[in-house]
């Protein structure tokens, strides 16, 4: 049985293929076409997955898609009536997404063929449940308490749910206008953060702030029950606030925050300008605030489903600040996080929920890794060098692992391209830039000559699995990159590269199961240094992250990396 999956027409479009009820191949629109986000029809990524099954289009079975504009009607409408002067917009709002939602029609123009010859079962799931899905069905357990959030989809912020056995039971919703994902986006947009996304970079930032203006933004936050916000610091919903979608894809914000954050705290930063101390603090109350939230919330969650599992997904689950405290501010001792959290993830919660749930086949799959992307031959990588007109050397395994662990040692920068790209926001040591964590130069390094990022964002450490508890303070894995821990003291001097201000890593847990090439790397690299640990930032600059031999390449040649190691072959630089 092959059953598509699919998020299109909202941020991060992606495709993922399941066969028999196993995941073989996901990926989103913006590696393949470059657009970062991208909010349209995902045609190439669907192509991708046909290509990875062996199938053509007519052999599906079944097309699931992450969103349903029948779910939650009632409250749409009620809100609408609520609020006459915003019904216009509702209604356009509908009239695009009806457009949008004759599948068949898409299908059929986007492979050039007739829709008779189409025979799949079509599927809409709602938002959310397909976000609990995304964890739920990829976990390794049979039951779980499932929790979503994000800015909105479907009318819902956040929701909760029992997951046992096959079926996932929706508990809770927190409905629009109310969300912690848009509480986070306005603030980061008052302070100059404006683009789709850039929550993630305000994240690194809040560490620098105090405590200043956390009683005020705990104003915008009440916690009775449920979460709803004062609704004085937002725009109204429905007037043209919040994500704008272009009709070539492009995603973009509007103003989410009203006058009353300017009367409180002075006139919005704009991008690009100096960060000032108010800034700061205001990130810090933000993550503050949001903590607080979550963590209420999945108190809450527990209170309903006792046990120790929770599978989590959604836009905020990326907050991995917050993922990192929560065992120590709710009863939850595991969690399974997509790496996938955001809304690319869709596309694999509606295809196992159709295979689990509507169809009602067992479970017998869970994610090992997130490499589900494309890899490429010897042959292809070798051609797309010489394309380049670039000289390198071919390398057996162990001596490859030699060579770029000496690199990695000396000082140097190596671009790391290797099997499957990664599923997901995050590069996990598949196409990934690779550094040492030890010197206290790097981050200015990578920066300068790479990456041009904020100052204030830090880089993050990869680390044997079997190896992190001697470096930070717990030992929940975090193969995702999804956590954030406190190093230990004692380890802080040889992490200083990927030691953040409040002296916490982003890390990544590797094991060999998951990724034998990438442990054995760092393995090697433990033998030279005595640090079981690399730096691993994402292999792009200022773009998608890097998917194909040709882009990697391409970014390698453009920026100041010093070597890159490209499946079996190296270049360097000091050679061309």
């Amino acid at each position: 049985m092959l059953i598509l999956g699919l998020n299109m027409f909202h941020a991060d479009a992606s495709a993922a293929v399941v066969q028999d009820g196993e995941v073989i191949f996901a990926i989103s629109e913006e590696r393949l076409n470059r657009i970062k986000h991208y909010a349209g029809f995902p045609s190439l990524a669907i192509k991708a997955c046909l290509d990875a099954a062996g199938a053509k289009i007519t052999d599906l079975d079944h097309i699931a898609v992450g969103q349903d504009s029948d779910a939650n009607l009632s409250r749409k409408v009620q809100y609408a009536l609520a609020n006459p002067s915003r019904i216009l917009n509702f209604i356009r709002l509908r009239q695009r997404k009806e457009a949008m939602r004759d599948l068949r029609s898409l299908i059929a123009s986007s492979f050039e063929i007739d829709p008779v010859q189409l025979c799949f079962q079509e599927h809409h799931l709602e938002h959310h449940i397909a976000h609990i899905a995304s964890a739920y069905y990829c976990s390794p357990w049979e039951m779980a308490a499932g929790f979503s959030y994000d800015g909105s989809g479907d009318f819902v912020s956040t929701m909760m749910a029992r997951c046992d056995g096959n079926e996932i039971e929706v508990l809770d919703r927190v409905f629009l206008p109310h969300s912690l994902g848009s509480f986070y986006t306005m603030i980061c947009e008052f302070i100059g953060y404006k683009k789709y996304g850039d929550e993630g970079k305000v994240m690194g930032l809040a560490p620098y702030g105090k405590e200043t203006y956390c009683e005020q933004i705990r104003h915008i936050l009440n916690l009775n029950g449920s979460l709803a916000l004062n609704l004085s610091y937002f725009k109204p919903l429905g007037s043209n606030e919040g994500m704008q979608i272009s009709s070539d894809g492009t995603v973009s914000l509007a103003r989410h925050f009203s006058d009353r954050m300017v009367k409180l705290f002075g006139e919005p930063r704009q991008p690009q300008t100096e960060i000032t101390q108010r800034d700061v603090d205001l990130a810090y109350a933000m993550q503050h605030g949001f903590e607080e939230a979550f963590f209420y919330l999945l108190n809450k969650l527990h209170k309903k489903v006792p046990l120790d599992n929770l599978a989590m997904a959604g836009g905020c689950a990326l907050n991995s600040v917050a993922n990192g405290k929560l065992f120590g501010r709710t009863p939850f001792k595991q969690t399974w996080i997509q790496p996938a959290a955001g809304d690319e993830g869709l596309a694999i919660g509606a295809a196992l929920h159709t295979y689990h749930s509507v169809l009602k086949q067992p479970r017998r799959y869970s994610m090992q890794n997130s490499y589900l992307g494309p890899e490429y031959s010897d042959s292809k990588i070798e051609s797309e060098l010489k394309k380049a007109d670039l000289r390198y050397r071919r390398f057996e395994r162990v001596p490859l692992l030699d060579e770029v662990s000496s690199q990695i040692a000396a000082g140097n920068v190596v671009g790391w391209f290797q099997g499957r790209t990664e599923w997901g926001p995050r590069a996990l040591g598949n196409r990934s830039i690779l550094a040492h964590p030890g010197l206290a130069n790097m981050k200015a390094v990578l920066n300068a000559r790479i990456k041009h990022r904020e100052w204030f964002r830090p880089f993050a450490p990869s680390i044997l699995a079997e190896r992190q508890s001697e470096y930070f303070d717990h030992d929940h894995p975090s193969p995702f990159m999804l956590h954030v821990y406190k190093i230990r003291p004692e380890k802080r001097a040889q992490l200083c590269a990927v030691n953040h201000i409040d002296d916490t890593g982003r890390l990544q847990s590797v094991s060999r199961d998951e990724n034998p090439l990438y442990y054995d790397l760092i393995r090697t690299f433990e033998r030279k240094t005595g640090i079981p640990v690399v730096l691993n930032t994402s292999f792009n600059e200022n773009e998608p992250i890097v998917c194909s031999p040709s882009e990697a390449i391409d970014c390698f040649k453009r920026t100041r990396m010093d070597v890159l190691a490209i499946g079996p072959y190296l270049v360097s630089k000091t050679d061309n």
